[in-house]
């Protein structure tokens, strides 16, 4: 241990456990003051709080959607040759069994014309050799042989008055007729695109889902709930007819953990076409849901937490988990009951434990003013 001198001299050298105890003195002296700092906060009125409320509640989720017609297809040229007419308009209406183009037919009239002149000599011919065959006049082989001529021309005809015919396309169903691909004139090829055609008298509209969505629609489904489905258009306007589901895609895609969903909806005024996109409004019923208000939770490490006040005032930091979210709503799980009080606003100002003053507000009052959609 070193000597200490007077104040005149040099420092004065203090014992190790002296100078560990003013450290100690200092430090207590510091806290105290913070503390001291904080109890001149400025203090907060009463904090508003409600209890949670149990309802049936509607659960409504939108899904990007494309709208296809029931059928469209592609109508192309079966035949070469030039564009003699067309007797439709791009998006007029056409019924089945209507003309809609013409392909110049006169190489196929004369090819039926000599197909038909082939044919009816093959006919003057096997009916010479059977007569003959009749007299024993020719062998069994020769009218065998002239029945087979006969055969080959009756098909040769037939051909050739498929062919004509191909150079007339007719509507195959009642439908709305697409873009002209070609013109008055035009020459085209076997196979080349003329127009297409849209039955849009029902609309297939797809959807991508989740998992857990797809899974809850299937739980639903077998309890034997039906879930309709709306439309949302692109000027943000509900479709009038409301659609049902009627198929789902067979696989997930692995990339995106989606499955296609498909919902049929009439369309007597033909206001969707082809290639439409919208959104799908799908809603189910969550029976006695417990719902709290959003603004009266806080995230705290990927969770969700509430204060639960008590009687006496004293507030209990409590986790929640939430099943469903809402428009300012969250559907709970577990972590709190409808027979307690949560805080609604403050919860910054607040820490586990604290003793405070609260108002307590009737939840169907909070809940009105959040603009709850409920049963």
């Amino acid at each position: 241990m070193r000597e200490t001198t007077s104040n005149g001299g040099r420092p004065m050298a203090l014992p190790g456990r002296t100078l560990f105890l003013l450290t100690l003195a200092l430090g207590a002296l510091g806290v105290t003051g913070c503390h001291h700092e904080e109890g001149h906060h400025e203090e907060h009125g009463a904090y508003p709080a409600t209890h949670p409320l149990r309802r049936d509640t509607d659960l409504t989720q939108e899904y990007v959607a494309n709208v296809h017609s029931i059928q469209h297809i592609e109508l192309r040229a079966m035949e070469h040759g030039y564009i003699q007419e067309i007797l439709v308009d791009e998006g007029k209406p056409v019924t089945e069994g209507e003309l809609m183009f013409r392909i110049m037919p006169q190489l196929y009239q004369a090819e039926l014309r000599k197909a038909r002149a082939e044919a009816d000599f093959a006919q003057i011919g096997f009916a010479n050799t059977k007569a003959l065959r009749d007299s024993d006049v020719v062998s069994a082989n020769e009218l065998a042989l002239a029945k087979a001529e006969l055969d080959k021309a009756n098909a040769e005809l037939s051909l050739a008055e498929t062919h004509l015919g191909f150079t007339a396309v007719y509507a195959p169903f009642d439908g709305i007729m697409g873009r002209l691909e070609v013109r008055r004139g035009s020459l085209v090829d076997e196979g080349e695109l003329l127009t297409t055609l849209a039955d849009n008298s029902q609309m297939w509209v797809y959807f991508n889902v989740g998992e857990a969505e797809y899974l809850e629609y299937k739980m639903a489904a077998r309890d034997g709930e039906v879930t309709p489905v709306k439309l949302r258009l692109a000027n943000g306007q509900v479709f009038e007819q409301e659609g049902h589901i009627d198929t789902i895609a067979a696989d997930f895609n692995n990339e995106t953990g989606n499955i296609a969903f498909r919902a049929s909806f009439p369309n007597p005024d033909g206001l969707l076409r082809h290639g439409e996109t919208g959104k799908i409004i799908m809603t189910t019923v969550l029976p006695d849901a417990l719902l709290i208000p959003q603004k009266a939770t806080f995230d705290l490490l990927d969770k969700k937490y509430v204060f639960v006040v008590h009687d006496e005032g004293t507030v209990e930091l409590r986790e929640i988990r939430v099943s469903e979210e809402l428009p300012n709503l969250y559907v709970v799980e577990s972590g709190v009951t409808e027979s307690e009080v949560i805080l609604l606003e403050g919860l910054r100002k607040v820490r586990d434990g604290d003793e405070i003053e609260f108002d307590y507000e009737e939840p169907a009052e909070v809940y009105a003013h959040l603009e709850l959609h409920a049963e």
